[in-house]
């Protein structure tokens, strides 16, 4: 199989629009299974995991090569759910095209604009397939212009989908001007048949459109429709170019469930979706080297995914340049050390085909070895590091707490492998609480992957809400004294101290100042004091942190003999117990800096949300149909808000947070935030 004859392609689409479905069904005409499996009896090849039978949804994308003519296709199956779309990223950063799947009923979705977006940063070109289009209420023409219109392309309607009675009956191919008719419920058997007259109008119409888009590739297609001659191969080649340059979209529809409209997708894959020879080099990730798609070149291969599972890592590999051969000797980028390769295997989905080498242009996996995500494997003589591939910043949170003795022991291993096979997690530990946080892309990310710590790892954790850590100061400047004596019959114990105590300026933690004269405090003991008073500062009046105090040690006396460091420590202690209660107890939070990205019809409801979590919005900006916010509020109120603005926004929303510093709580809220924590 040559380099050109190969196809790199991801199926995309919001959750439940038929990716998985449109997946199995071309295994099953490309011979690559027998019998075809459904998504809702949970027996399909691609979901093979036990959490996306369960839940009837991809979450990890599942990659598997079929042949199709002369041609070998490396599928992608990617998840819809917006909490995946570290799976969808990392996937478009290897492919070479997409096909988008609309649901014909609900046309363009939140996800739908997600990946359209992931797929444009990577600049892949794609095909369109509108799916389910045997529904009531579906519409393959209202689709093709919503998609046109919500997305910003040109869509060019290569196959029209003839329904009647909500039922797929055939396509009429518009570049061959053929009528394509299945002819048994499995459509297996296609035939091919000259447009009959009662279709021959709406497919004049449909063609002469469909030429005055190939015409954006190659205007010379205009002058000949109105010349009457329309060469086949030159319209072929005018949508190829025009698709693999990006000027527009090829559309096809059909009915995936019902084994509707996959045969014609799949020559549509073949004849408008690049091969690696015309996505072109890699080049490097400082732009000085480059590596062509030949076989025969140095290696350039990227590390695009790692999973475990009984029999140990596996990393999924995307070949670029050269030859991977199985117990070669690469050079590894990331260690800065040359690597031997072990088993090499093809994938398909849970299972493993050896295989002796991949070459360019390939997808591969490797079994073994100390990769992870982003990863470079390349000639030790000619070495080069590939772009790698940025996971989103995690925006839920959700505290873990081992069950027991044994589980804390395998907790961090486990965790370990988690997040080497998900970069969108992040481990956080939090000195304050002592709680360790696990944080992601929304709930079920993280019910996701708490399930695989049990199924996957044997480690059961509990799993609650992060708590906050707040902290503490004083509202009141106050003068106090602390008398310190205690006498047992054996050597004494005397410290009397007089201070000033007030607030400080934000973040300035002890200022502390000895301002006694005389030798009032002898330096030693002035010094314990300070010491004293920072132990002291570790739990206030309220429970939690002190900070940011102003302390003046103004007085005070010792006993020469009963006086000693420690006593004057235990006086600062209380010094802080007692005079923080005096000058006033003030409870801080911490506050965080938030950017909320949502569109225009959404913006009335999240601005609602974030008064009601008493944000203050400090700005917004349009952009392409969309609101920027940006907004300041408390910790307490995030939590749970990554599925708050999905419901507002329908998935289509946006965020990010990073923290800003703290504020007082309102008195109103301060016993509640007390009795809470």
């Amino acid at each position: 199989m040559t380099t050109k004859h190969i196809r790199n392609i991801g199926i995309v689409a919001h959750v439940d629009a038929g990716k998985t479905t449109l997946s199995e069904r071309i295994l099953l005409y490309t011979g690559r299974i027998r019998n075809h499996g459904e998504v809702h009896t949970g027996n399909t090849a691609l979901d093979d995991r036990r959490d996306e039978q369960a839940k009837g949804i991809t979450i990890g994308a599942a990659t598997v090569r079929c042949e199709w003519g002369d041609h070998a296709i490396h599928l992608v199956d990617t998840p819809g759910h917006v909490d995946f779309t570290i799976e969808v990223a990392r996937s478009l950063r290897v492919l070479d095209g997409v096909v988008v799947v609309l649901d014909g009923v609900a046309g363009v979705e939140p996800q739908t604009e997600t990946v359209w977006r992931q797929a444009r940063l990577h600049s892949l070109p794609a095909l369109l397939f509108v799916n389910k289009l045997d529904r009531p209420g579906a519409s393959f023409a209202r689709c093709v212009a919503e998609f046109g219109e919500r997305l910003g392309t040109e869509v060019a309607v290569v196959s029209l989908p003839i329904v009647e009675d909500d039922s797929v009956v055939g396509v009429l191919d518009l570049v061959r001007e053929r009528l394509l008719i299945w002819e048994d419920d499995e459509g297996r058997t296609l035939r091919s048949d000259p447009i009959p007259e009662r279709y021959a109008a709406i497919a004049r119409e449909a063609r002469e459109a469909l030429v005055e888009t190939a015409a954006l590739a190659d205007a010379s297609l205009l002058e000949a429709w109105l010349s009457g001659t329309v060469d086949e191969d030159a319209l072929l080649g005018a949508l190829r170019r025009g698709t693999i340059e990006e000027l527009f979209v090829p559309a096809l529809g059909g009915s995936a469930y019902r084994n509707r409209g996959v045969q014609p997708l799949l020559d549509a894959v073949v004849d408008y979706l690049p091969s690696p020879l015309d996505r072109g080099p890699v080049e490097s990730l400082d732009g000085h080297a480059c590596r062509p798609p030949d076989p025969s070149a140095p290696l350039a291969a990227l590390c695009f995914k790692v999973v475990h599972d009984r029999y140990g890592a596996l990393s999924f590999v995307r070949v670029y340049s050269g030859t991977l051969r199985e117990g070669g000797t690469v050079r590894h980028t990331r260690l800065g050390r040359d690597v031997r390769i072990g088993r090499l295997v093809r994938l398909f989905a849970g299972q493993r085909e050896a295989i002796q080498v991949a070459q360019a242009g390939e997808i591969a996996g490797v079994i073994g070895g100390d990769w992870a995500t982003g990863d470079t494997l390349s000639d030790p003589a000619h070495p080069i590091v590939l772009e790698a591939i940025e996971a989103p910043e995690p925006v839920a949170l959700r505290a873990l707490e081992p069950c027991t003795r044994k589980d804390r022991d395998r907790l961090g291993e486990a965790l370990r492998r988690l997040l080497v096979e998900d970069p969108s997690l992040r481990l956080r530990s939090d000195p304050e609480t002592g709680q360790t946080l696990l944080a992601g892309m929304g709930e079920l990310h993280l019910e996701i992957a708490v399930g695989r710590l049990a199924s996957d790892h044997q480690v059961d954790v509990r799993v609650g809400e992060p708590r906050v850590a707040y902290r503490e100061t004083v509202r009141a400047r106050v003068s106090h004294e602390v008398k310190h004596k205690k006498q047992s019959g054996g050597p004494g114990q005397f410290a009397h101290i007089v201070a000033e105590l007030g607030p400080a300026a934000r973040d300035e933690g002890l200022r502390f100042a000895d301002r006694t004269v005389g030798g009032a405090v002898p330096k030693p003991f002035a010094a314990a004091t300070r010491k004293g008073c920072l132990d002291g500062m570790v739990q206030g009046p309220l429970g939690f942190p002190v900070v940011d105090l102003e302390i003046d040690l103004l007085d005070g006396s010792f006993h020469p003999n009963d006086s000693h460091e420690r006593d004057f420590q235990i006086a600062g202690a209380r010094l802080i117990r007692e005079a923080c209660r005096v000058a006033g107890p003030v409870l801080l939070e911490p506050w965080m800096a938030l950017e909320v990205s949502a569109p225009d019809e959404s913006l009335g409801d999240v601005l609602g949300d974030l008064a009601s979590r008493r944000a203050r919005i400090l700005g917004m900006r349009a952009e392409a149909g969309r609101q920027l916010v940006t907004a300041e509020l408390p910790l307490s109120e995030t939590f749970g808000y990554a599925g708050q603005l999905a419901g507002l926004t329908h998935g289509r929303g946006a965020h990010s947070m990073k923290p800003l510093g703290y504020e007082a709580v309102p008195e109103a809220l301060v016993a509640s935030a007390v009795t809470a924590a």
